[in-house]
């Protein structure tokens, strides 16, 4: 696994439990990240996000904490200064149903308590080297669900002169990642990393 230098690297973390922050706090000390937030609440981590505007938030979501509503806020408020921030949701929740809840409420990347170094540490270099695309519609904001690059074996049904949007690039065409459902690749592979954590 790739090294990083993460010193200049601004973490936000909300979570209800004192204890938990300063766990996670004291990872990401020993990672070398130099600028650390804490907040307790959904509305004081939405303040700290966008005084802050960090490069990564590690929410919690629990029966007493709704991280998911500050993923949400932070994907679609319009007081939200960076929604394409990477988000790792940190949960004892490891049901295949929460992560689908999760995905489609925006998160990046997910992780079951207990947590490890090691865990988190995969979770914030999977952030970053595999950065997907941030999509825009009606029916989701957050990055792109599909977690694998998806191939066409098949023929060449388009009328000629009609082009796709996107082909010919590296990029999928917005109509491809804007669809409104989760594809079950996505979800199969959030919830083995949910349950291998």
């Amino acid at each position: 696994m790739q090294s990083y230098d993460l010193s200049k690297l601004k973490v936000l973390i909300v979570d209800r439990q004192p204890p938990m922050r300063e766990l996670l706090r004291q990872i990401l000390r020993e990672f070398g990240v130099g600028h650390i937030v804490e907040a307790d609440s959904v509305d004081e981590g939405f303040r700290e996000f966008n005084r802050l505007v960090p490069d990564l938030v590690l929410v919690d979501w629990c029966p007493e904490f709704d991280g998911l509503a500050l993923v949400r806020r932070i994907r679609t408020g319009k007081e939200s200064l960076f929604p394409q921030a990477p988000i790792i949701m940190v949960t004892a929740y490891g049901e295949t149903q929460r992560v689908f809840q999760a995905l489609d409420a925006g998160m990046t990347e997910y992780l079951v308590k207990p947590v490890s170094p090691s865990l988190l540490y995969t979770r914030i270099v999977n952030a970053i080297e595999n950065a997907r695309p941030f999509i825009r519609s009606k029916a989701y904001t957050g990055p792109c669900r599909r977690r694998h690059a998806l191939t066409f074996g098949g023929p060449e049904r388009r009328r000629s002169g009609a082009k796709a949007a996107g082909a010919g690039t590296n990029k999928p065409s917005p109509a491809a990642v804007a669809a409104p459902v989760t594809t079950q690749e996505a979800a199969g592979e959030a919830a083995r990393q949910a349950e291998a954590a």
